[in-house]
């Protein structure tokens, strides 16, 4: 994943300049490693950290308990920040297990701390209420994309967006973020592969 990617999985951070976090994350944050399966954050547990993703990628988590299935609701790359945000910031029981799908590197600091330069440095003072809007407006969007796309709808438009992102998660992921089982994600994948080179050919 670069930095120079034109089209983002996380829609949030567009129109969002970030950069300052990034800089106070590198300069005051904890160097921290994960090893795959480990955790940020634990449901149920009061949500507490921050991180800017220096390498790896993380899954956001939630259990059906019905069902007996875990879902992948999002994820974090490199270049990016990872929380339960805004839970964080006031140490609130987390919503979600943050999980690390691979080996990680982040800069860390705690959500209290994120806090407090909202509250008190004049640069950041309007940064939490734009991150929550655009949170809003990017969750808000995929829970009405699952009403306006078929799954293969949703995965086109994953594909078209952003293929690199595609390219780097598991098949299981990638299914569980559609909320589609991996066996009808792969007859996904096959269809259209063998539609594109159907294309070729006609072209």
């Amino acid at each position: 994943m670069t930095h120079q990617q034109k089209k983002h999985f996380n829609t949030y951070k567009e129109g969002l300049d970030l950069e300052v976090l990034r800089k106070y994350c590198e300069e005051h944050g904890e160097e921290r490693t994960f090893e795959r399966g480990e955790t940020l954050e634990d449901v149920g547990e009061p949500a507490q950290w921050v991180a800017f993703v220096e390498r790896g990628c993380f899954k956001y988590m939630v259990h059906n308990d019905e069902e007996g299935k875990d879902y992948c609701t999002g994820f974090a790359f490199e270049g990016e920040f990872v929380a339960d945000f805004p839970y964080c910031l006031d140490g609130d029981v987390s919503e979600v297990t943050i999980e690390a799908d691979m080996p990680c590197l982040v800069r860390i600091i705690s959500g209290a701390e994120l806090q407090h330069l909202f509250d008190n440095d004049p640069s950041m003072a309007k940064m939490d209420v734009k991150i929550l809007k655009n949170l809003f407006k990017m969750v808000y969007r995929r829970d009405l994309d699952h009403y306006r796309y078929t799954a293969r709808g949703r995965y086109r438009r994953l594909l078209d967006r952003c293929p690199q992102v595609v390219q780097m998660l598991s098949l299981k992921d990638i299914a569980s973020f559609l909320k589609i089982s991996p066996s009808y994600l792969s007859t996904l994948r096959k269809e259209m592969t063998f539609e594109t080179r159907a294309e070729g050919k006609r072209c």
